[in-house]
């Protein structure tokens, strides 16, 4: 891409604006949601006016919402959308009400848009900017970042989004380990996942789907989605997670709607209690969990589908302690593979050593690891 630097830099000067009134841990949470806005506020232009036609066609009503949900979304030939009648050029043109003409805005796109933002607490950095007086100039900065979808690709997009995503995690040791997997990790998970099947994925059209029960900012998923495209630019890799923190889960559920991926394939919610993707069986499973997660919280639901449901379930085998969730995290994952007479599925995970060797025999740990090597699934430790 010959604009990336250039793109990637224009955006991270946004950050002289909020310089004093904002810490350099906290520029992020302007600039990622404003980036998202600016992009779709591009992506929808060419379609405004049939959306308009179709909002008046197919007025708001509770009986009516799922055909005019539809509709709105045919006649914006994309998953989201605004009805709106304001974008951003006319939000700058009234500088004295630009915080209201934005919320109005915002109001303006389809739930799933609305869903990002909100997860990114977006209402508060609009009154934090409005109070500061910065609200009109960082929008006139994004106004003068051109990225209209003939300009700038999906693919383009996603590198952009990324980009300052690791910048953002770089700058602030506060976030730096909670958001990034090192890419190198990555992609020779990714290798070893795909390293069998070259040969099927090489095929014109073929289709593969991914899942991450933790992912984050979307990191892994998305390395995984650019690896298969170099492979086979005709193949198709639809990607599946789960998030539970708000902030990471905006960032990836934006990532995946600005590259033009279904967003709405993002959970937010804990993994272990809420599962988002019941019935998803996937082809691939990749995921770095936390380690040492805590999994009291989850512990009604897990404990009672432990006893209830057995190996009907997702945790048959056992139970670890209730200060290390790791093997949770390998149980919810083989829930969610393939049959082998349905092609099988494989998995990658990241793990510390506790999995390894926590738990004397009989404990849950053991009885997991036991439950895994009985059924010969265990491909490699590295």
């Amino acid at each position: 891409m010959n604009n990336f630097s250039e793109k990637v830099s224009l955006i991270w000067n946004v950050a002289d604006q909020l310089r004093g009134d904002y810490k350099q841990s906290e520029y992020g949470r302007v600039i990622l949601p404003f980036l998202v806005l600016r992009r779709l506020d591009q992506v929808v232009a060419p379609t405004r006016s049939a959306v308009w036609e179709a909002d008046q066609k197919y007025p708001a009503g509770p009986t009516a919402e799922a055909l005019r949900e539809r509709m709105l979304q045919k006649a914006a030939g994309q998953s989201f959308y605004n009805i709106s009648k304001l974008d951003f050029e006319k939000l700058l043109a009234d500088a004295n009400h630009i915080a209201a003409n934005l919320r109005g805005y915002i109001a303006g796109f389809s739930a799933n848009v609305r869903d990002i933002l909100e997860k990114f607490r977006f209402e508060e950095q609009i009154q934090r900017l409005d109070d500061a007086n910065l609200l009109f100039h960082v929008a006139k900065r994004f106004v003068a970042v051109d990225l209209h979808p003939d300009r700038v690709s999906n693919h383009e997009m996603g590198y952009i989004f990324e980009e300052l995503i690791r910048k953002f995690s770089e700058q602030s040791n506060e976030t730096a380990g909670e958001h990034f997997t090192p890419r190198e990790v990555i992609r020779f998970m990714v290798n070893l996942l795909f390293a069998v099947d070259d040969d099927v994925l090489r095929k014109p059209q073929v289709h593969r789907t991914m899942y991450d029960p933790a992912c984050g900012t979307g990191g892994m998923l998305s390395v995984a989605s650019e690896y298969l495209s170099k492979l086979n630019s005709q193949a198709r890799l639809s990607v599946f997670g789960q998030e539970l923190n708000d902030e990471s889960y905006a960032i990836c559920k934006a990532d995946m709607l600005i590259k033009g991926e279904q967003a709405d394939n993002i959970k937010r919610g804990n993994s272990f209690s809420e599962d988002g993707l019941p019935d998803l069986k996937a082809d691939y499973l990749i995921s770095n969990p936390p380690f040492g997660v805590d999994w009291s919280k989850a512990e009604k639901v897990v404990t009672s589908e432990h006893e209830s449901k057995g190996h009907a379930g997702r945790f048959g085998p056992g139970l670890p302690r209730k200060n290390d969730g790791s093997l949770l995290f390998l149980l919810h994952m083989l829930s969610k593979m393939k049959p082998a007479d349905q092609g099988g599925s494989r998995l990658a995970i990241v793990f510390n050593g506790s999995p390894l060797f926590s738990g004397a025999a009989g404990s849950g740990e053991s009885e997991i690891r036991r439950w895994v090597l009985e059924n010969d699934w265990l491909e490699a430790i590295i």
